[in-house]
């Protein structure tokens, strides 16, 4: 299972700023990265739009999850996960995140914020098949 996620600074920062942008709405997306053991390392964000019509879900659409894994072939990365921001403030993952989980290692990046101009708190989970496993985010 993957433990530590390599998050850097500027996709930190990316990821808060689409979170209070969204806001109230949930923000989402891709992340493109490499695993390697049980570590993971991020190297790019794909915002994707929200095609889920609650202010409190998000959903991506599959074929540009499709388009974007054709794009990396080759390029030695792939999308190690996905990220989305919880508007209620809580980082952690919700009812709805364990219903739509179903790839093992899969990392859920969760930025949540109370407010457009409130800190972001981010977490980090990876799905084991039955459940979310809290990763470090470095």
């Amino acid at each position: 299972m993957i433990a530590t996620l390599a998050l850097p600074p500027s996709l930190r920062e990316e990821l808060a700023q689409a979170a209070k942008g969204a806001f109230p709405r949930e923000c989402c997306g891709l992340v493109e990265g490499v695993r390697d053991g049980a570590a993971a390392r991020a190297v790019k964000l794909h915002p994707m739009p929200n095609l889920a019509r609650g202010h409190d879900r998000f959903e991506i659409d599959p074929a540009a999850q499709i388009t974007l894994l054709r794009a990396l072939r080759g390029t030695g990365r792939t999308i190690i996960g996905c990220y989305h921001s919880h508007p209620n403030g809580r980082p952690e993952p919700s009812p709805r995140d364990i219903e739509g989980a179903d790839e093992i290692n899969f990392l859920w990046l969760i930025a949540a914020v109370e407010s457009a101009g409130a800190a972001v708190h981010l977490a980090c989970f990876a799905w084991n098949g039955t459940d979310f496993s809290p990763v470090i985010v470095d």
